[in-house]
């Protein structure tokens, strides 16, 4: 429904007229106000009272539901709870969020307040409005909404209490709890909502994947090399791929286990692709192109974009700084994408320093010369490649971290690949 719709509802049963109404509206929703709690605080406004809880509520599936319904009431298992803190119009608020499912499909949920309930239980819920979150329809539980346990408990497939593997985190999860080793971690100092402070970030494995995450209220006991279980964390995206959030609500235990370490995720392309972002994978495939921007290029001092004859997009005209960088197009046979290479990378496939390659452009009087250098190496050559992959409009780029040459012959491959099947 759009807001002339909710409008024209709202004055037609509370008989008052429809532009004021919707100027309220409107108004209310500029704040970020939930769209039902905006319409509830004008029923009062305009003594409708709370027209809602005399109608008979209509059970959705959850697998139903969208992001175009206005509210709706769901009979549900509740998968996971957890808490957080948000800046909600200039002031510091709690949320409860989590998952809850049926036998059709999860969703996930906001509570302003504290919720009546814990993993495990069955509760119906009425009146909830829905919004967008991550590209989904998630459930809005605000004043209005009721809560009540069900007689049963609800059938549905998933797992209760949030415990997971990295492998299966998306971004949009919340409340889960996984155990894994801290690999990387360092301090950073941010300018945060008050001011400078300090918080943590690196990255966590466990047998299936490894994450990058940040520690907003940084856990004495997150340090390199610890065995931690981590409970109540939620999952944003970041660059591209999953990224785990530990906050102040989380809780941190060191664990007496032994976590075998995952090596890089390895993938076919199109199984790569069709994960819209993923850390720490390894595909394997030919080069197939060069794209242009690769070679010797031109960055700007102040936001590091690439730069086209002294202009950013940014800053506008500015003294650039020379750097090395490939972008080379990588086929498998399932799908293609583009493998970026940073200087230090760019430099071990060209030979040379960027110093070499600005002597070389200089010689030739065309900076496009390293750019077809690196070309003749590198085409119709097949490569392993390791990094972090992002997938948006533009396409899949993979940050690689290594790029390594498959030097074997691919006929021995398939003659042992053959020998192992039989």
């Amino acid at each position: 429904m759009t807001v002339e719709d909710h409008a024209e509802e709202l004055a037609s049963a509370l008989g008052v007229d429809k532009e004021e109404v919707q100027k309220d509206l409107e108004n209310l929703l500029e704040y970020s106000v939930p769209v039902e709690e905006a319409k509830e605080s004008l029923r009062r406004k305009y003594g409708g009272g709370d027209d809602r809880a005399s109608a008979e509520p209509e059970p959705t599936d959850i697998g139903s539901i969208t992001t175009d319904d206005a509210n709706v009431t769901v009979t549900a298992r509740v998968l996971t709870v957890g808490k957080r803190s948000i800046r909600y119009q200039g002031e510091e608020r709690i949320i409860h969020e989590g998952e809850l499912a049926d036998d059709t499909g999860k969703i996930s949920y906001t509570a302003w307040e504290a919720v009546d309930f814990e993993p495990g239980d069955s509760v119906t819920i009425t009146n909830a409005s829905v919004r967008e979150w991550e590209g989904n329809p998630e459930l809005n539980i605000g004043g209005q909404t009721s809560i009540a346990p069900t007689g049963e408990a609800v059938e549905m497939d998933y797992p209760v209490g949030g415990d997971t593997n990295l492998i299966d985190l998306k971004p949009g999860d919340r409340g889960r709890a996984v155990e894994v080793r801290v690999v990387e971690v360092e301090t950073k100092t941010i300018d945060g909502r008050d001011g400078r402070t300090d918080i943590l970030s690196g990255v966590l494995a466990d047998e299936t994947a490894r994450l990058p995450f940040t520690d907003w209220e940084p856990h004495d006991v997150i340090t390199e090399g610890a065995t931690l279980r981590l409970e109540d964390i939620y999952v944003r995206e970041f660059r591209g791929v999953p990224s785990i959030n530990v906050s102040e609500f989380s809780t941190v235990d060191t664990i007496d286990e032994t976590i075998e370490l995952s090596e890089a995720t390895r993938m076919g392309v199109r199984e790569a692709v069709d994960t819209g972002g993923a850390y720490d994978i390894e595909v394997t495939g030919h080069i197939v192109g060069v794209r242009d921007g690769s070679g010797l290029i031109q960055r700007c001092p102040e936001c590091g974009r690439v730069v086209q004859k002294g202009q950013c997009r940014t800053h506008g005209e500015v003294d650039p700084v020379d750097d090395l960088r490939v972008k080379a197009i990588l086929d498998d046979g399932t799908g293609t994408l583009t493998a970026v290479l940073d200087d230090e990378l760019t430099s071990a496939v060209y030979g040379g320093t960027l110093e070499d390659a600005k002597e070389a452009a200089r010689e030739a009087m065309d900076h496009e010369i390293v750019a077809d250098d690196i070309r003749e190496k590198i085409l119709g050559r097949e490569y392993r490649v390791r990094g972090n992959l992002s997938v948006d409009e533009y396409g899949a780029s993979l940050e690689a971290s290594t790029f390594d040459r498959v030097e074997d012959d691919p006929v021995d491959r398939a003659t042992a690949f053959l020998e192992a099947v039989r």
